[in-house]
């Protein structure tokens, strides 16, 4: 078996230690958000934070892990292909010129706060006050755009060289960082709002999350001098690709600063509402389609490179049958149990979060589950193109995606409120997906096998029993409410740990084969 054949074989691994690594993140982040719904609730303050901390989120995943990452990745594939010299030379002209653009956006950050937050939240325009402390906030914040996004650009590094494991663990970082400073600013700076305390230690986040990456990038000889050169072929062909994929790869982060934007005129707590709904939505997005799509862009490229196109079909069927045998489940999992969910998460604890507060947030989580499906499939299509250097049809695949929810969050915020605007969020996913699917088939990318859609039928069997069993079984939506908090905690732990053993036993009754959803390379063979 020669070195590249290895390297595909290690795909399942690389999944699962992605996975693990962001099981362990999403675990802090929800320890961190219970912190955080304690000390805020849905509040004003807490609208105001979420805005300043979702402001250089929307950048970093839009330039650095959105369209940079998704461009940068097939073209540093071919030069380390070439051998290291070629690589570092290609990541010396690339660096100086991804610095000195990161650098300059973030000095206009810093110096429009204002502009940035009326863009991000205009309703806050008719509240002065929010409008300008706010503002300071996201002038505090916004460093953490360059920090984060230089730790972007590493993991890519990282990732491309088979090492996961760091990448995957660093977004723990900035869960510790704040739920240290929410003890903080409750027990030490009581002279200071929580959200200017918690603001800092995002910022101080950025720095401990981009120097755990630099101790191996050392040691793999990744941090050559950086230079302006651009003149490099392959500097000049990430930009080619960069502009498209900067739609492409960006499209959730654009729908989230359309939502945010009609929340922000909404009642006060709608944008903590979808923020809630949203932290429960990305466990499973972070565990199955963060994780395949970390994993088969490197992989997919490889295969590119040696154009098998059976064999580039079959690892793009591996990712839709293991990423929808996994979110079909979790997605039905969020919209029936999405109450006791936000109760235990967010409320098992005390804090300033209310049973209606809980009612709002589970709400936008049972129209947010609808996307879960889409997203993991977005997140395995989309690799698909740029692996073939392909970002074009990515993008008019996107922009079809946002217009549609831009056209329904429109239509139904007023009447329905921040659920219309996870609506939109759910249909905006799911034109992606079935876009960027019916694109690979037509452009002869991908070709999905007969035994998929058997295997696809299993799994969705196997859910609809979960749901009809969940539906009798279980007690309702106010009765949750009333609960005892340890008792809710203990109930909702035991209806998921059977949940999931009776999915696996019915899924093998069914005649699901485990093997073929652990190495993609069993996909080729069936």
């Amino acid at each position: 078996m020669d070195k590249k054949e290895k390297t595909r074989g290690t795909i399942a691994r690389s999944g699962l230690v992605v996975s693990s690594m962001t099981l362990l993140s999403r675990i802090g982040g929800f320890v961190r958000d219970i912190f955080l719904s304690h000390l805020f609730g849905a509040s004003q303050l807490a609208d105001m934070f979420f805005v300043a901390l979702r402001i250089p989120n929307f950048f970093r995943r839009m330039f650095a892990e959105g369209a940079f990452s998704q461009a940068f990745v097939p073209v540093m594939m071919r030069y380390k292909d070439q051998g290291l010299l070629e690589l570092r030379d290609f990541l010396s002209s690339l660096s100086g010129i991804f610095l000195l653009g990161l650098l300059a956006f973030t000095f206009l950050g810093l110096l429009f706060p204002e502009a940035i937050t009326a863009l991000f939240a205009p309703g806050f325009l008719d509240k002065p006050s929010v409008f300008h402390e706010t503002a300071l906030l996201v002038r505090i914040t916004f460093p953490y755009l360059a920090l984060i996004s230089m730790t972007a650009y590493s993991a890519s590094l990282l990732n491309a060289h088979g090492r996961f494991a760091i990448p995957a663990i660093t977004p723990i970082v900035l869960n510790i960082c704040l739920i240290v400073a929410a003890l903080l600013s409750t027990y030490l700076f009581l002279d200071y709002s929580s959200a200017f305390v918690l603001s800092c230690g995002v910022l101080v986040a950025g720095f401990l999350q981009l120097s755990l990456q630099l101790p191996l990038l050392v040691k793999l000889r990744l941090i050559p001098k950086p230079i302006l050169n651009t003149k490099h072929p392959g500097v000049r062909r990430v930009g080619a690709l960069f502009v498209p994929a900067l739609f492409a790869a960006s499209v959730n982060q654009i729908n989230t600063l359309v939502n945010t934007i009609l929340a922000s005129t909404l009642i006060t707590g709608s944008i903590s509402w979808l923020y809630y709904a949203d932290r429960l939505l990305e466990l499973p997005i972070g565990l199955v389609a963060v994780a395949l799509g970390t994993v088969l862009l490197p992989y997919l490229s490889s295969i590119a490179i040696e154009g098998d196109k059976a064999k580039y079909s079959a690892a793009i069927d591996w990712g839709v049958h293991l990423g929808l045998v996994l979110a079909l489940p979790a997605a039905s999992a969020l919209f029936a149990l999405a109450i006791p969910l936000i109760l235990v998460v967010f409320m098992s604890f005390g804090g300033a979060m209310s049973s209606d507060d809980a009612l709002m947030a589970g709400s936008a989580l049972k129209m947010f589950s609808f996307a879960l499906p889409a997203f993991v499939l977005i997140k395995v299509f989309s690799p698909a193109f740029f692996a073939k250097e392909n970002t074009k049809t990515p993008f008019l695949c996107a922009l079809c995606a946002v217009v549609v929810n831009l056209l329904i969050g429109l239509s139904t915020y007023q009447s329905m409120g921040h659920v219309g605007l996870a609506m939109a969020t759910a249909f905006s996913s799911w034109t992606n997906a079935l876009l960027l699917m019916v694109n690979l088939v037509r452009m002869d990318h991908y070709q999905p096998a007969v035994s998929l859609l058997s295997g696809l039928a299993k799994s969705l069997t196997a859910t609809v029993v979960l749901l009809l069993a969940w539906y009798y079984i279980l007690p309702d939506e106010i009765s949750w409410l009333n609960i005892d908090p340890l008792d809710r905690v203990f109930l909702l732990l035991v209806v998921i740990g059977l949940s999931v053993v009776s999915y696996a036993v019915f899924l093998a009754i069914l005649g699901v084969r485990f093997r073929r959803l652990i190495d993609p390379r069993e996909e080729s063979t069936s």
